[in-house]
């Protein structure tokens, strides 16, 4: 017991070693099997890059974990194998530090975002350098005061100061998340955020009485086996229970690994539950369409819409005729609901403003600054500027090249059969009473699944 408290590889910390293996597995797949399984589209912004570093973050701690206290018997020692490497370095700034630092960026985003009702006012990228470098300065300190003994420990006089830098991290968490709760939020977001809190308050409570224990009696060799195995375990425990609570993007977060409940969210306007969205349902009444008509006004038949944005699609021009319709559904959300439309306006500036975003629309550059500088984000007048600007450059080239393609033609031809078929129809005397609707199955509307690449376009 002695020889391997000291050297490692005592059947509990294989044993420790293997959970935690399997912990990181597990939370590999949780990241990873939306976007094979369910095709979720990878975004650009921060929503992923900072899940990414999450995981990253958590791996690092685990293993700077295994590597600086001897969980494995190595025979000889070599340069990567160093304390200060591994117990200074990856375990604060690139494993504990960064994984709470990504998190408070999230909670610090939500907090501007829903309760500031402004975008951040610092990017991602910038801000958490600025809350990780606490640590790096920590790490740099230990490392030039050479605060590690032969066995990878601190000294007594370090272990206060480095237990505190860990729980002032969380306590900063715990003081963004608590700034949220009036927030009447339509996903789950904070709800999630305090359950991370709560189960990594008590894995971290655990753990720091593991690391003092392991710290300060390293002449004590059964103590040394147990408070290393627990440090290991609920290290595993907390990055497997940390990163499955997420607060990354809504939509991401509500698509579980059922074909259901991707079906229900697979646009936001669907999952924020705005009325008609964009859906075209059978046995409505035929339009004749009108090219001579204002394309605004055209814009809101919706089987035109569609036509329109299915000929824009393949021209790769298809993001503003995206982004009108989404704006749209925007102004169908009431005033009175801040939270829904901030969560609308939200996702419309990350898929369509922000630079390198995945649609990214052709404005300018004063309107692109006037929605990123808008001190409220609820405002109904938010995209006016920059819906103008689209608008006029649709009506200058995509509307002239419509008319003449074999889309409008396609959907005139549909329009004129409609028609033909609605008259026989009130000839032939057809009852289109709901009980009747009800059974005959060409009538329902939730009969078949409509999406936005459906060619069978119907009229309004």
């Amino acid at each position: 017991m002695a020889s391997c408290a000291l050297e490692g590889g005592c059947p509990s910390d294989y044993v420790a070693v293997s959970i935690s293996i399997l912990c990181i597995f597990l939370l590999l797949a949780k990241w990873i099997l939306p976007y094979i399984i369910l095709k979720v589209p990878r975004s650009k912004g921060s929503s992923f890059w900072l899940v990414a570093i999450q995981v990253i973050a958590s791996f690092n701690l685990v293993l700077s974990i295994v590597m600086a206290l001897n969980f494995l018997k190595f025979k000889s020692r070599h340069w990567w194998r160093s304390c200060y490497l591994w117990a200074a370095w990856v375990e604060g700034p690139l494993g504990f530090g960064l994984l709470l630092s990504c998190r408070i960026v999230q909670a610090f985003q939500l907090y501007n975002i829903f309760v500031k009702r402004h975008m951040p006012p610092m990017r991602s990228h910038i801000l958490l350098p600025l809350i990780l470098l606490p640590w790096l300065v920590g790490s740099a300190v230990i490392h030039m005061k050479k605060s590690l003994n032969y066995h990878c420990h601190l000294r007594i006089q370090w272990v206060i100061p480095v237990t505190c830098l860990h729980a002032l991290y969380v306590a900063a968490l715990v003081g963004f998340t608590r700034a949220l709760h009036h927030i009447e939020f339509r996903f789950r977001e904070v709800k999630d955020l305090w359950r991370g809190i709560l189960v990594s308050t008590s894995a971290i409570g655990m753990w720091v009485i593991a690391y003092v224990l392991n710290e300060i009696h390293d002449d004590i060799a059964g103590l040394q086996v147990v408070t290393r195995f627990m440090l290991l375990f609920m290290t595993s425990i907390l990055v497997l229970g940390f990163f499955s609570l997420s607060i990354s993007q809504p939509l991401v977060s509500l698509m579980s690994l059922s074909k259901k409940d991707h079906q229900k969210c697979d646009t936001m306007g669907r999952a924020l539950g705005i009325p008609d969205n964009g859906l075209v349902l059978q046995g409505e009444k035929s339009q004749v369409i009108d090219p001579n008509e204002p394309l605004d006004k055209l814009l809101q038949n919706r089987r035109f819409l569609q036509s329109f944005m299915e000929f824009a699609d393949s021209c790769l021009a298809g993001e503003s005729v995206h982004f009108y319709d989404e704006v749209q559904q925007l102004g169908k959300i009431p005033l009175h609901d801040p939270t829904r439309r901030i969560y609308m306006a939200r996702h419309i500036i990350d898929t369509y403003v922000v630079a390198g975003a995945t649609m990214e629309v052709n404005i300018s550059h004063r309107s692109k600054q006037e929605i990123l500088a808008t001190l409220d984000l609820a405002q109904p007048t938010l995209f006016e500027n920059a819906l103008n600007e689209l608008m006029l450059l649709m009506k200058m080239n995509l509307a002239k090249d419509y008319w003449l393609s074999t889309y409008f033609m396609k959907l005139k031809e549909e329009a004129t059969m409609r028609t033909a078929s609605h008259e026989s129809e009130q000839v032939n005397g057809w009852n289109f009473s709901p009980r009747l609707s009800s059974v005959h199955c060409p009538d329902d509307p939730f009969h078949e699944e409509h999406s936005p690449n459906n060619h069978d376009l119907e009229m309004k």
